[in-house]
């Protein structure tokens, strides 16, 4: 009956719990403290549960109920999961995954000593920015390069160092907003520099940049506006024409690019990315880019150019608050080390996605859609659309084949399949499109197609 009393006295005690072997080796293993405190929780909820009718568990399920909420509560909060929403640079779910070779050099650098500041043939103090930068120049015919801990700081150490106290031009329409809510404006002002806008949202010409020159003008700022696009009646001005004018000026050029792009991406059946090896040649003093996004590497903010520029850059104040540590360093390098080998398709992870081919693709999704099959589950194939995403390449899209799973054929809500998905050790990361949860096989790594199979099929039988 509820609240039976007879019931409630057949709860062991705290000491009767303690003194069991699995309390101690849960003690072993999370901490006597934390034990404890599992236990009177569990201890708890059972005599609520009594008072609400439930009879007393035994001992062993007390135990049991213990034991998983300290492995839940253990959990690493930041913790890897599978993305199969088919957005390749996934900005919510940690950007570019790295190279194993990568991950490699981390742990190396990361679980002992390194050089990271030490002259080795010298015996000397060194400087952390040697370890890429010879590897920067080679791959994009920089003098110099420095490198921050994301491309926001890099484009404020730039502003600071080369315009603070003046003013800076930029055109209207590349006043963009970045992730996070972020927005260029604001890391100009808070560079110290005075902000000139010149032409109009769709067209500035380089009459209006001409105008806009004064005696407090320290450079000329393009900003790639890599996360959205302006089409129609538009016309911007080069970084060929923009570096002709400052240079006469005796000013300098400054190009943010943003996504860090290093290859053709038209060969790969996308629009052309602007990349610093172009913006250096038609005369750029500075171009930043990201170390995360069309790189494939980890969070970085990367400078490269003049090598007087890149020297002013290296001695201000603000470098330091911005330096890269010795993990993203190692990442950093031998990410580009696979630019250099001509590895770029088979060792770094996005560049994989992006060249996997259709037919590939296809033959994954209907290997998943057979195996959720021959377990009962009605399931189909579909064809889709992958995206780039992280701030690249606005608007482009891949063709893919997608596993479709249509609400009429479920037991339960779409909502509460994906919230299944998600609460999972490894979780699943899918998206929902008119009452289907669709999983894109591009973005899965292929040694994860078990466990995507295994987690759907055990999320439909819950």
């Amino acid at each position: 009956m509820p609240g039976d009393l007879s019931q409630l006295r057949l709860l062991p005690s705290m000491t009767q719990l303690l003194q069991s072997s699995s309390a101690q080796q849960l003690s072993a293993r999370f901490s006597h403290a934390l034990t404890v405190r599992a236990l009177r929780t569990t201890l708890e909820q059972a005599r609520e549960e009594i008072q609400a009718g439930a009879i007393c568990p035994s001992i062993d399920e007390l135990l049991t109920d213990a034991q998983l909420s300290l492995e839940r509560e253990q959990l690493s909060h930041l913790r890897p999961l599978i993305n199969a929403t088919g957005v390749i640079i996934n900005t919510n779910l940690g950007r570019a995954p790295l190279s194993s070779d990568a991950l490699h050099a981390i742990q190396q650098v990361a679980s002992g000593y390194s050089n990271l500041e030490y002259e080795l043939e010298a015996g000397e103090r060194g400087s952390r920015h040697v370890h890429v930068q010879a590897l920067l120049r080679e791959l994009t015919g920089a003098e110099a390069a420095l490198v921050t801990n994301n491309n926001a700081a890099a484009v404020l150490l730039g502003l600071s160092a080369l315009a603070s106290g003046r003013e800076v031009v930029i055109s209207r329409g590349q006043l963009v907003e970045i992730g996070g809510g972020f927005r260029v404006p604001d890391v100009m002002r808070q560079s110290g520099c005075q902000l000139v806008e010149v032409g109009t949202t769709n067209r500035t010409r380089i009459s209006d940049y001409e105008q806009a020159f004064t005696e407090r003008t320290a450079l000329f700022l393009s900003v790639h506006p890599s996360n959205f696009l302006i089409s129609g009646f538009t016309e911007s001005t080069s970084i060929y024409a923009l570096s002709e004018l400052a240079h006469k000026r005796g000013l300098l050029v400054m190009d943010d690019l943003g996504s860090g792009c290093l290859l053709d991406c038209e060969k790969y059946g996308l629009m052309h990315e602007p990349t610093p090896q172009e913006s250096l040649a038609q005369g750029a003093d500075l171009v930043c880019f990201s170390g995360d996004k069309l790189l494939g590497g980890p969070q970085a903010g990367i400078l490269v150019g003049k090598a007087d520029v890149i020297a002013r850059l290296a001695k201000h104040p603000l470098m330091r608050a911005v330096r890269i540590d010795k993990m993203t360093l190692a990442a950093l390098e031998m990410t580009l080390r696979h630019y250099q080998r001509g590895q770029v398709e088979t060792h770094i992870p996005i560049w994989r996605m992006i060249a996997a081919q259709p037919e590939q693709i296809a033959v994954r999704a209907s290997q998943w859609m057979e195996r959720l099959r021959a377990e009962g589950i009605t399931a189909r194939v579909q064809q889709g659309e992958s995206t780039i995403g992280g701030g690249s390449l606005p608007g482009e899209t891949l063709p893919t084949s997608l596993l479709a799973l249509d609400a009429a054929n479920l037991p339960v809500s779409l909502n509460e399949i994906s919230a299944r998905l998600r609460r999972r050790a490894t979780p699943i990361i899918a998206r929902i499109l008119r009452d289907t949860l669709l999983l894109d096989p591009r973005t899965v790594f292929e040694e994860h197609d078990t466990t995507v199979v295994q987690g759907l099929s055990e999320s439909l039988s819950h």
